[in-house]
C-alpha cells in the first residue's frame, strides 16, 4: 500500500538582502553601524505582517514551515510567500502554486511578468484601494487579505490619562508644506482649545512606547496620506481608543507619475467605521468637526475595540489566510 504524502504549509519570508553601496563589503558593515546607531532594529511594516500571520497560526494550532529551501519542498506543499522585491523568489522551479503578497514590490509595474515568471496563483493586497492597482496587471489572481491585530498585546488598562489627544505624525511626503499647512494648526488648535497633546513620529518609536502614550491618551488624530492597512492606527483602535483621521482620498506618492498613475484614488483608514471615531479631508474639515469628536469621546460614544475585534483579529485574519491557501490548492 502506497503511503500518502502529507502537505506542509511552507511560508516565506525573505526581505532584500543588503547591497554594497559605497565601497565593496559596505553592505556587512552598514547594519553594524545601524544598530550601534539606532539600536535593535524596529520590525517594518511587512516584517510586522509576517510576525502576525505567524501569530494567528499559532493561536489556530496550524503548524507551518518558514523559509524551507525551495529544493526540499514536497509536490504536495502549500507555498505562501511574502518579501520585498524579485531576490525573494530566486532559485524557485517548482511547480507548487504560490500564493504571494503582499510587498514582493512597492507597484506592480515593477514586476508586471510576476505570474508568468512563476506559478503565482493568487496576489494579495490589504485593502481594496491597493488591490485596484493591481488588478490591471494581475487580473482575477488578485485577492483582498488584510493582516490581523495582536488584541490581547492591543487591549485597554485603566492607566492615568495624561494626555487628551495623542498626535499619531505619519507625513511621508513634502513634510515641510504639509507640516506648516495642517500639522502646526493642529497643533495650534488644540493649543487654544487648552487640550494637553502629545505627539509621534513614524518609525521613531517601539511597540512599548506606542502602547504605553496610548494608553495615556484619550484620542488619537492620525496624519498619514494614506494607507493599504495600517496596522499602527489598528492597534490605536484595539486599544479602545477613537481616530480623528486626515483622509484627503488620494495616492500622493510621487512615484505615482513615474508609475503613469498620476490619479489613484486612495484612504489613509481602510478599515474604519463609525465605532472608530471620524474623518477630514483639510483643515477646514479639521476645524469643523473636531468639537463634534471631541465631545463623543468625553461621551465614551466610540467603541473602536468592537470593531477590531469584529474584523481584525489574529485569528480571522489567520483563517482567512489559509481559506486562499486552500483555495488555491484544491
Amino acid at each position: 500500500m502506497t503511503e500518502a504524502i502529507m502537505s506542509q504549509l511552507c511560508l516565506y519570508y525573505i526581505p532584500e538582502p543588503e547591497t554594497d553601496r559605497w565601497i565593496k563589503g559596505d553592505r556587512f558593515l552598514r547594519p553594524m553601524v545601524r544598530r550601534i546607531i539606532r539600536g535593535k532594529q524596529k520590525p517594518g511594516g511587512i516584517n510586522k505582517v509576517f510576525i502576525n500571520l505567524c501569530k494567528g497560526l499559532d493561536l489556530l494550532n496550524v503548524s507551518y514551515t518558514v523559509n524551507l529551501p525551495f529544493y526540499k519542498l514536497k509536490s504536495t506543499d502549500q507555498v505562501g510567500i511574502l518579501g520585498r522585491g524579485k531576490t525573494c523568489l530566486h532559485g524557485y522551479n517548482n511547480k507548487n502554486s504560490i500564493v504571494a503578497g503582499i510587498g514582493l514590490m512597492t507597484h506592480p509595474s515593477e514586476w508586471p511578468d510576476l505570474c508568468e515568471q512563476y506559478p503565482v496563483v493568487k496576489y494579495l493586497q490589504h485593502s481594496e484601494w491597493a488591490n485596484n492597482i493591481y488588478k490591471p496587471y494581475f487580473g482575477n489572481r488578485c485577492e483582498l487579505w488584510p493582516v490581523g491585530i495582536d488584541t490581547q498585546y492591543w487591549k485597554p488598562k485603566n492607566n492615568p490619562i495624561f494626555y487628551d489627544v495623542l498626535i499619531y505624525n505619519k507625513i511621508m511626503w513634502n513634510y515641510a508644506d504639509t507640516e506648516e499647512s495642517l500639522l502646526k494648526p493642529i497643533r495650534s488648535y488644540l493649543t487654544k482649545a487648552g487640550l494637553k497633546y502629545t505627539e509621534i513620529r513614524y518609525g521613531n518609536y517601539s511597540s512599548e512606547v506606542y502602547r504605553q502614550v496610548i494608553h495615556q491618551s484619550k484620542s488619537l488624530i492620525f496624519l498619514c496620506e494614506h494607507e493599504s492597512q495600517g496596522i499602527a492606527y489598528n492597534e490605536a483602535l484595539s486599544t479602545g481608543i477613537p481616530i480623528l483621521a486626515w483622509d484627503q482620498g488620494w495616492c500622493l506618492d510621487p512615484n505615482r507619475l513615474k508609475w503613469g498613475q498620476p490619479d489613484i484614488p486612495a484612504t489613509s483608514v481602510p478599515f474604519f467605521d463609525e465605532r472608530c471615531g471620524m474623518k477630514f479631508k483639510n483643515l477646514y474639515e479639521f476645524s469643523v468637526k473636531f468639537n463634534d469628536f471631541w465631545e463623543k469621546v468625553k461621551l465614551a460614544s466610540f467603541a473602536p475595540r468592537d470593531y477590531i475585534l469584529e474584523n481584525l483579529t489574529l485569528e480571522k485574519c489567520a483563517k482567512r489566510y489559509i481559506d486562499i491557501i486552500n483555495e488555491v490548492n484544491l
